[in-house]
């Protein structure tokens, strides 16, 4: 039985335990199961790797957990104010024309006045909550997905207030960049399959403009500030959207994107007092964003595809089986090349660039829910989703809809 405590028991008929010396599990693609010397892997679709059929109820393998999970509800958020390329043209030397057409970014989104991470994140999560029809009271978890917290110990606990979440669930922060909202989804369908969780609200939401160089014009036309939701209910089995994943990382990438601490002035209020004791007394604070474009674009191009055409394979499905690629939304020519290596057509492609810039985590969720409230989207749609990014980092989901 699953419970909310995270323990995690199988129920094995005694004739089927004496058959096997199992050993269980968490894969990076799914949950898997050992029998003897011969290694079975249960992914995220609980199909067989290689698999032609998604159907968990057509899976010969015994399964693991008889809990799926589905996106029942979304919801986006976004600042009031508006910054165009022509806006931009007065702050760096550059132009509407050598912004989109590097880009294909056209206005961004920036917080001012009473703007606030928090607040837009409450905002989105509860349009998923009124979609879903689920009450606050009802959610088991919050995930927020985010690099600019205003609080150095996380931001999701005032979100969880915001919400007005009666049973104070657990709510805390994933910290991954471009590609937070995915490690969410992924994170959201391991508490509901093995922990007993029900209902589990995954946010992204970034304000990197508050640490772009606005005198830098090769980041500071790259970025927006948003939030969007997606409510992941448990579900049957056989109704399971979530069908497979892939992530990785690579540190040694860092080089390429950080925004790294560093010291200010030492803190007048402490004077010297620090040295008698040998430790640095300044106000530690982060760097503007530091990116090498070329490099950043290399990489997405060269392992995003690799990534979603991992995901495929482990969920047994064709690129053919696609209703739609979304991917973070960073550069049009990076989603285009991505598009082109998996024969995705155009017109199968979600992309709201032009519009937000990119918004970090919160990029996925944001062209979601646009694409689900405009009818583009609909119930049963199968979605290949990947973030890339910071860390480096990077990983793809392939998910229904509804």
């Amino acid at each position: 039985m699953a419970i909310a405590s995270g323990l995690f028991t199988p129920v094995v008929p005694s004739g089927v335990r004496r058959r096997f010396s199992a050993s269980i599990g968490i894969y990076r693609s799914g949950f898997w199961f050992s029998e003897g010397v011969s290694t079975k892997r249960i992914v995220c679709s609980s199909s067989i790797e290689g698999a032609q059929e998604v159907s968990p109820s057509q899976s010969p393998v015994p399964r693991l957990y008889s809990k799926g999970c589905k996106l029942v509800g979304c919801g986006s958020a976004v600042p009031s104010l508006l910054i165009s390329n022509d806006d931009l043209s007065k702050l760096v030397d550059t132009s509407d024309e050598w912004i989109s057409t590097r880009t294909g970014i056209r206005n961004r989104r920036v917080i001012s006045g009473k703007d606030s991470l928090t607040g837009l994140a409450a905002d989105a999560a509860k349009k998923a909550l009124e979609m879903a029809e689920v009450d606050p009271s009802d959610v088991d978890l919050i995930l927020l997905c985010t690099s600019t917290p205003e609080d150095l110990f996380g931001s999701a606990p005032q979100i969880q207030k915001a919400l007005g979440c009666k049973n104070n669930p657990l709510a805390y922060d994933i910290t991954a960049a471009c590609s937070g909202f995915v490690l969410g989804l992924v994170s959201a369908a391991s508490y509901i399959r093995g922990g007993g969780f029900n209902n589990v609200l995954v946010i992204g939401a970034d304000t990197l403009s508050r640490y772009v160089d606005w005198t830098d014009r090769g980041t500071c036309i790259l970025f927006g500030d948003a939030a969007g939701a997606v409510l992941v209910q448990a579900c049957d089995g056989e109704e399971d959207g979530l069908f497979a994943f892939d992530m990785h990382s690579d540190g040694d990438g860092q080089r390429h994107l950080n925004a790294g601490i560093k010291g200010n002035e030492t803190d007048h209020g402490l004077g010297s007092n620090g040295s008698v004791l040998g430790f640095d007394t300044k106000n530690p604070a982060y760097s503007c964003i530091q990116m090498n474009g070329k490099e950043v674009f290399r990489f997405a191009v060269r392992v995003v595809p690799q990534s979603i055409e991992s995901a495929l394979g482990k969920a047994g499905l064709p690129a053919s089986s696609i209703d739609w690629l979304l991917l973070h939304q960073a550069n049009q020519r990076i989603i285009d090349a991505v598009a082109t290596r998996l024969d995705v057509p155009s017109e199968r492609v979600i992309s709201n660039l032009a519009n937000y810039g990119n918004t970090s985590a919160a990029s996925i969720p944001l062209a979601l829910d646009e694409a689900v409230r405009s009818g583009k989207v609909r119930p049963g749609h199968t979605i290949a989703a990947a973030g890339f990014g910071a860390g480096l980092t990077w990983g793809s989901a392939i998910i229904r809809w509804g």
